[in-house]
């Protein structure tokens, strides 16, 4: 017998929270410089958040943006290679609880709403927030925020920046539980939580100062024996619990590049390439230093008592006066020599370039503006890119886009937009990725295929006898992610088979004379 779990008051939740933020400040370091110097415009480790200075120059200690760059491509390619805008991504197929006599029914159904889903992916702003939320994977771990909306936007989804959250493992390495800390003006936490608990002191916010913001945290807590959520919104400065809800589903996608064992936070990309990216920003600083010191130089002034080198300015045609100026004792002013070699320091840029590129996954193949790229080309850059993630990109299947599906359908179900009484689990239903980088292995496979279908044509009728022409068919269009409706079913197959045959022979049966032309022959 199931135990659920009992509701936590305020201070229990709050201690959840703080366990939970302190944890993630183990990580605050190693997190910080990765954004500090690669992603400074999603930076807030650096005090913005706490200290509510928007405008903030984050670039400041930002002296080469190669790191910058090469992250921005690599969140890209991830974008392009598995969410493509404009085009779908994934699809939905029964699996192996539904019944064999339903499995073409329950296809039909779920192409459908396949569909719809996507349609509504095009209308909100998925897209942006998708890219949003593969920088920050980047760094090693990255939150989306999916919700309900209204009438004009039925879901919503927001990228949280990494830093506002803090997460808990349950079983199995699974995320189970999210803290995020929030501001939100008081006037407006009516329309976004509409089962708000009114407090007097929040009631006083409200009435007092309605653009004022309130800095609040909300919780999703996994009851491990009813599988279910609790999700609180608590006002922490007035240990008051604004919101308590009990879900289905979690709001929040919490995907890791990649994580070593006992940790529970990701290392991503960043992570492997921050040395080689501080290494080589202080280079460029100290290069840019020696720069400004080459222009305007460093001079030497004697101490004579005359020549007094705080009423000096180095600037065009200025006029300096000097008690003397050479003679065996030396001149009174002079320059010193430049010291470093920039020839050493542009070898030292060069090698850091290449690995942080190379880290990043931004050195393969030409570059993508040298000039129009054939179909070949993109497909072996996506093949390249599938080889080089790896084992990430099975966790950024578990982790993204099947979690990512479920919790679309579920929204979609309770807006009325499909009825969804299957769950998305791989044994009712199954997500299967179609993106290009899903794809790219697959397309290695066909073109084995087609090589040796080149092989057995070259051999001749006995090679030529052995393909399945049908099967072969079905097997790339499969591959390829083709629609099945398509295609012929097998039935029409034979029957156009048929026809073509009857046609052939139609063909080749010799012209019997008719009896003008036998006569005509005669005479």
């Amino acid at each position: 017998m199931r135990v659920e779990m009992p509701k936590l008051n305020v201070k229990e939740v709050m201690q959840r929270e703080a366990l939970a933020q302190a944890r993630k400040d183990e990580w605050r370091s190693i997190y910080e410089d990765c954004y500090e110097f690669a992603l400074p415009q999603r930076n807030l480790y650096n005090g913005y958040y706490e200290g509510k200075t928007p405008g903030k120059n984050k670039t400041q200690r930002v002296f080469d943006s190669t790191a910058v760059s090469s992250t921005k491509r690599f969140a890209n390619r991830l974008q392009s290679g598995l969410f493509p805008p404009m085009r779908q991504w994934c699809r939905l197929e029964p699996g192996s609880a539904v019944p064999e006599e339903q499995q073409e029914r329950a296809q039909e159904i779920f192409d459908a709403y396949n569909d719809i889903m996507f349609d509504q992916l095009r209308q909100t702003s998925f897209d942006l927030a998708m890219g949003e939320f593969l920088l920050d994977l980047c760094v090693g771990t990255a939150v989306m925020m999916i919700t309900a909306g209204d009438e004009v936007t039925p879901i919503r989804f927001l990228a949280v920046p990494q830093y506002l959250v803090a997460i808990e493992e349950g079983a199995y390495g699974v995320v189970d539980n999210v803290y995020r800390k929030l501001r939100i003006k008081a006037e407006a936490i009516r329309k976004e939580y509409p089962d708000v608990n009114i407090s007097t002191e929040l009631q006083a916010a409200i009435d007092d100062k309605p653009g004022e913001e309130l800095d609040l945290f909300d919780a999703i807590i996994f009851d491990q024996q009813t599988g279910r959520y609790h999700y609180y919104v608590i006002w922490p400065s007035k240990s008051q619990e604004l919101v308590y809800r009990e879900m289905e589903s979690s709001p929040f996608i919490v995907a890791r590049f990649s994580k070593t064992a006992g940790e529970i936070y990701g290392r991503g990309p960043l992570i492997d390439a921050i040395a080689d990216i501080k290494t080589l920003n202080k280079t460029k600083e100290l290069i840019l230093k020696n720069a400004s010191l080459s222009i305007s130089g460093v001079f030497l002034a004697a101490d004579d008592g005359v020549l007094n080198p705080q009423n000096i300015k180095i600037q065009p045609g200025a006029i300096i006066p000097v008690a003397r100026n050479g003679g065996p004792q030396g001149a009174s002013l002079a320059p010193l020599p430049r010291a470093g070699d920039f020839n050493t320091s542009q070898i030292v840029i060069q090698d850091l370039t290449m690995n942080i590129k190379k880290v990043l996954m931004d050195d393969s193949l030409p570059p993508d503006t040298m000039s129009a790229r054939s179909a070949t080309e993109i497909a072996q850059r996506q093949r390249e890119l599938a080889t080089n993630l790896g084992s990430a990109f099975g966790r950024l299947m578990t982790e993204i886009m099947i979690p990512l599906v479920s919790r679309t359908l579920y929204v979609l179900d309770r807006q009325g937009f499909i009825r969804m009484p299957l769950k998305v689990n791989g044994v009712q239903v199954k997500v299967v990725p179609v993106s290009p980088l899903a794809e790219a292995p697959k397309m290695e496979e066909v073109n084995q295929l087609i090589s040796f279908m080149q092989i057995a044509n070259a051999l001749g009728p006995m090679g030529q006898t052995a393909l399945n022409i049908s099967e072969i068919v079905g097997y790339i269009a499969d591959k390829m992610g083709i629609d099945m409706k398509l295609l012929n079913t097998p039935e029409e197959q034979k029957n156009l088979m048929d026809k073509m045959q009857q046609a052939m022979m139609q063909e080749q049966q010799p012209e019997m004379p008719t009896d003008e032309t036998v006569a005509g022959a005669l005479q």
